[in-house]
C-alpha cells in the first residue's frame, strides 16, 4: 500500500463527509422552506465582508480554540469531556472574584492571577469527573453533563446573590451581573473600532504548548498510551488512573482559561449567557480539527464563521439562528462516522487490493 494511496483514501473520505454534511443540512433547510444556496452563501461569505464582522468571527474562535485544545488532551487520554460548558462557567466565577479582589495589583501580574484563577476553577470542576472515572469507573458522559447543570446553578446563584453588582441593587433593576472590572485588567484591543483583543496570541501559545506536551514529551506519550489501550498501558507500567484524572484537570483548566479571556477581552464582567454554548461547540471543533492543534485553529475559525453567520441568516434570509446547532449535530454524526471509516484498516486494505487489481488489468 503506497503513501499516495493512503493520502488519496483519507482525502476522499473527508470530502465525502463534507458533501454528506452539506446534503443533510440542505434537506433540513428545504423542510423549513429556506433558500439552501442563499443560506449557505450568507453563512460562509457575509461575515467576511467587512472588518468588524471578520473580527467578530475571530473573537468567537478564541474561546472555541482554547476549549477544543483542552478537550483534545482529555480525548487523547480516552475520556470524552462534554462538561466544558460548566468548567468555563466556574472559571468565569473564579476569574471575576480574583479580578475584584486583587484590583490593586500591578496590571501584568493581575492579569496572570486572573487567568490562573480561571484555570484553577475550571481544573477543579474537571477533576471531579476525572477522579470519578479513574477510581469508580463512573461514565464521564453522565458526570460531566450533571456537573454542567450544577455549575449553571452555582453561576446563577452567585450573579444573583454574593457577586451581584451593588449598583443593580441600588437602582432596583436586579440584573444578574457582577461589577464591571477595572480597565487596568482589560485585554488590549488590536484593531481600533473592533472588539478583537490580544487574547488571540494566547491561543497560539496554548496550541504550541499542547503540541509539545502531547507529542514531544514522555508525559504526553504516556497520556496518549493510556487512551489508546488501557490494558496495554497498565502492562507497560503506566498509571492510567493518574493520567485520566490529570487530563481532565488540564481540559477543565483550559475551559476555565477560555472563560477568563472572555471576560477580560470582551465582556469585562460576569453576565448571564456568557458561555454561549462554547463548551459544546468546542467539542465539535476538537473533533473537526482532528484532535490536533494544527487542525483545531482553522476549525475554530470555521465554527466562529458559522456562529456569526447564523445570526446574519436570521436577519437576511429568515432562517432561525438555532439551525447552527442542528448543523453542529450533523457535523458530529458525520465526523464520528468518518473516523470509524478512517480507523477501519481492513476496509482500507480491501479497497487497496481492489484498486491494485484494477490497475493490474
Amino acid at each position: 500500500m503506497t503513501r499516495q494511496f493512503k493520502i488519496l483514501y483519507k482525502t476522499s473520505i473527508i470530502l465525502i463527509a463534507v458533501i454528506a454534511t452539506l446534503l443533510i443540512g440542505s434537506v433540513i433547510l428545504v423542510t423549513i422552506d429556506a433558500d439552501v444556496f442563499r443560506t449557505y452563501l450568507v453563512i460562509l461569505t457575509e461575515p467576511l465582508k467587512n472588518k468588524i464582522q471578520l473580527t467578530e468571527v475571530i473573537i468567537r474562535s478564541i474561546p472555541l480554540s482554547v476549549i477544543a485544545l483542552g478537550i483534545t488532551v482529555a480525548y487523547r487520554s480516552g475520556i470524552i469531556n462534554i462538561g466544558a460548558e460548566g468548567q468555563m462557567a466556574i472559571g468565569i466565577l473564579t476569574s471575576t472574584a480574583a479580578a475584584l479582589a486583587f484590583y490593586n495589583v500591578p496590571r501584568p501580574l493581575n492579569i496572570i492571577i486572573i487567568v490562573v484563577c480561571g484555570a484553577i476553577g475550571g481544573g477543579i470542576w474537571g477533576f471531579i469527573p476525572g477522579i470519578l472515572k479513574a477510581k469508580l469507573k463512573v461514565s464521564e458522559l453522565l458526570s460531566t453533563v450533571m456537573l454542567n447543570y450544577i455549575a449553571a446553578q452555582f453561576y446563577t446563584f452567585f450573579l444573583r446573590g454574593p457577586m451581584i453588582d451593588p449598583a443593580e441593587l441600588t437602582l432596583g433593576s436586579g440584573t444578574p451581573q457582577s461589577m464591571r472590572l477595572e480597565k487596568t485588567v482589560w485585554l488590549d484591543r488590536l484593531i481600533r473600532g473592533t472588539r478583537l483583543h490580544t487574547g488571540i496570541f494566547l491561543v497560539f501559545v496554548l496550541a504550541i504548548f499542547i503540541y509539545i506536551l502531547l507529542w514531544k514529551t514522555s508525559f504526553g506519550y504516556k497520556l496518549r498510551a493510556a487512551g489508546a489501550s488501557e490494558k496495554a498501558a497498565k502492562y507497560g507500567g503506566i498509571k492510567v488512573a493518574f493520567f485520566v484524572t490529570v487530563s481532565m484537570v488540564i481540559s477543565g483548566a483550559f475551559a476555565g482559561i477560555a472563560g477568563s479571556v472572555e471576560i477580560l477581552g470582551v465582556h469585562h464582567r460576569a453576565i448571564e449567557g456568557i458561555t454561549s454554548g462554547y463548551g459544546f461547540s468546542g467539542l465539535v471543533v476538537a473533533l473537526f480539527g482532528g484532535l490536533h492543534p494544527a487542525g483545531i485553529i482553522p476549525a475554530s475559525f470555521l465554527f466562529g464563521l458559522l456562529l456569526v453567520g447564523a445570526d446574519m441568516t436570521q436577519r437576511i434570509v429568515g432562517v432561525p439562528a438555532n439551525m447552527v446547532q442542528v448543523l453542529e449535530g450533523i457535523i458530529i454524526l458525520v465526523i464520528v462516522a468518518a473516523q470509524q471509516v478512517l480507523n477501519d484498516k481492513y476496509l482500507m486494505d480491501k479497497i487497496w487490493k481492489k484498486f491494485h487489481a484494477e490497475e493490474a488489468k
